[in-house]
């Protein structure tokens, strides 16, 4: 296996690590329900589940 001839300095390392960060996930607004979601997933509210402002599965009672 091929290893390094000289070791990477500190400063080396972390400028080649600069673009790996951490970002807050971009969120949406529906406008049906005023719910905050992740675009292009299914969400709940009130236990009905929601996707594309549309209700897919509605939340049945229990007797």
């Amino acid at each position: 296996m091929p290893n390094p001839k000289r070791k990477f300095s500190k400063s080396r390392r972390d400028k080649r690590r600069t673009h790996y960060k951490a970002e807050a996930p971009t969120l949406t607004t529906c406008q049906t329900t005023g719910a905050v979601h992740l675009p292009h997933r299914a969400y709940t509210v009130d236990g009905n589940v929601y996707y594309n402002g549309k209700l897919l599965i509605e939340k049945t009672a229990v007797a």
